[in-house]
């Protein structure tokens, strides 16, 4: 009996009690903070220190493969990981089972961050936004979002006490659009910061987005004649005022259908563009100015009236006719000129009725050579009275005269002076004049110093293609006597032959200067020096 009671004691004491066996065994995991990337592996191991462990493994809603295994541990590849959740990795020993939990962290870094700008344009002091967003990123609660200007940070949100399932990853401000802003670069910078848990900073940035200001307050001024006239240059502007920024101004302009080539200008908050128009066809069209800044458009118009009014036509019957021939002169307006022009003629006694022609009868006199006759169309065009003038030279062909005003027969020279003889001929076509003096041809050109040899009469003829005229000149030379007397008689005479010979060569260069018949110029030039001598020889012979 004392040996049976004593081998139940034996064996009460090697049975362990539940309590010493839980102490006995330890369940541990790895890692011990897990952190896996979304959609990405992670492997967990699971492990015991019972010396026998029975049944073990894990529980996760995760899917799960089991990739290794000892006598006290288990490894399990967890895949496609997308969720937070909580792993129980759990042992049983000698009937008891010990569990130990894992929680897992799926993180998104930043990888995509977006700037918009609403809008992009902005009018000066209205109102623009600043939005960021992460379309996906987690855990929400470490991320931080940092508006910038520049390098100027303009403001910072985390997401500490608003990270719950819902909550999106933005971030929006307001701001008030100034001048100075134009052009202002923004951007957005995201920071995702797991070191708090094992992990890493992650960063991302986004595009530079770059905010345009503007004004644009004032509508577009268009500046053109309201008349313009067919086929004729015009000068157009288009101006638009307190605008910004001014040489970003944007112009289009067109009449009618035409669009014209502009030239751009700007200084300071003014913008304009210069055009020159050329209408092709007569009656009301629309000048047009589209002017554009940013989003902004803006158009003027203003109407324009195109008129035909070719300027009169004035005819000659004869423009180069002989003195004394009976010669029409005839005003008449343009065929193209709609309605017909009233029409004037300087010297008609009477206005006709408007579109008839005008005439005026004259003789050909020699003083009407270089007469200039002018004929004058009036038009009323949208209530504007415009007037345009033709004019016309009459060329009248007279043979050559020597008048004693332009030709003195008698020339008074003092001795030891430079003299000219002075003879200036009229006549049309310019008269060639020849002076002779004892059988010699005098150069008229060449100033002579009067001697007493210089006395005598002088032999000179005009002549040109209608006829000649001869007239003698007598040339006295006086000599130079002492006293005041003859200093201030010396004086006088040389003022005197001095602008006596300024005039004649004057008078003498402009007539020479007219026009000829059409046809004789280039001849009379090419023989005007033979003809001279020739002709000097035959009329001196003859006539002096």
């Amino acid at each position: 009996m004392k040996m049976l009671l004593f081998d139940v004691w034996a064996l009460m004491v090697l049975i362990p009690c539940p309590g010493a066996t839980e102490e006995l065994f330890e369940v541990s995991v790895w890692p011990n903070q897990a952190l896996v990337e979304y959609g990405q592996s992670l492997v967990v191991n699971c492990s015991t220190t019972c010396p026998e462990p029975g049944p073990s493994g894990i529980e996760t809603f995760l899917k799960k493969t089991q990739v290794g295994k000892g006598p006290q541990w288990k490894e399990f590849l967890l895949e496609d990981v997308t969720k937070n959740s909580v792993l129980q990795c759990f042992f049983s020993c000698a009937g008891i089972q010990k569990d130990i939990s894992l929680g897992i962290t799926v993180y998104e870094p930043p990888k995509e961050v977006i700037l918009e700008l609403q809008p992009a344009w902005v009018a000066v002091d209205e109102a623009f936004t600043v939005t960021c967003h992460v379309p996906s990123v987690a855990p929400l609660e470490n991320l931080t979002l940092t508006l910038l200007q520049g390098n100027q940070e303009l403001y910072r949100k985390n997401f500490v006490s608003l990270a719950v399932t819902s909550q999106r990853a933005e971030v929006t401000i307001s701001v008030r659009a100034q001048r100075e802003n134009d052009g202002g670069n923004f951007s957005c910078r995201a920071e995702l910061d797991l070191s708090s848990q094992g992990g890493s900073l992650f960063q991302g940035s986004s595009l530079i987005k770059v905010l345009r200001i503007f004004e644009f307050s004032e509508s577009p001024q268009i500046w053109v004649s309201s008349l313009v006239e067919v086929g004729m240059a015009e000068y157009v502007s288009c101006e638009v005022a307190r605008v910004f920024p001014a040489k970003e101004v944007m112009f289009h302009m067109f009449l009618g259908d035409q669009e014209l080539s502009l030239f751009l200008s700007w200084e300071e908050d003014t913008a304009w563009a210069n055009a020159t128009v050329r209408a092709m066809e007569t009656g009301d069209q629309e000048l047009s100015c589209l002017v554009s800044l940013g989003p902004v458009e803006q158009k003027a118009r203003k109407p324009v009236h195109v008129y035909s009014f070719p300027p009169p036509i004035l005819e000659l019957e004869e423009p180069y006719p002989l003195a004394g021939t009976d010669i029409n002169v005839t005003c008449s307006g343009h065929v193209l000129t709609s309605p017909s022009p009233t029409l004037r003629l300087q010297g008609a006694p009477n206005l006709p009725d408007p579109g008839k022609p005008v005439w005026l009868f004259l003789t050909a006199r020699e003083e009407d050579d270089g007469r200039n006759f002018s004929c004058e169309a009036s038009l009323e065009v949208e209530g504007q009275q415009l007037i345009k003038t033709t004019v016309i030279q009459l060329h009248v062909l007279y043979k050559p005269r020597l008048e004693e005003s332009d030709c003195p027969g008698n020339q008074t020279w003092v001795e030891g002076m430079e003299q000219m003889l002075a003879c200036l001929p009229k006549g049309n076509p310019a008269p060639v004049l020849v002076c002779t003096w004892n059988g010699v041809i005098f150069n008229l050109q060449v100033p002579q110093k009067a001697t007493q040899n210089h006395t005598g009469t002088y032999c000179c003829t005009a002549f040109n293609q209608l006829g000649s005229v001869s007239k003698d000149i007598a040339v006295v030379v006086q000599g130079l006597d002492k006293g005041v007397s003859s200093t201030i008689f010396i004086i006088i005479i040389v003022i005197l032959g001095v602008g006596l010979i300024t005039v004649a060569l004057y008078l003498n260069c402009k007539r020479e200067r007219r026009k000829l018949p059409y046809g004789q110029k280039e001849k009379n030039k090419e023989e005007e020096s033979q003809f001279a001598v020739q002709q000097a020889e035959k009329y001196n012979s003859h006539n002096c």
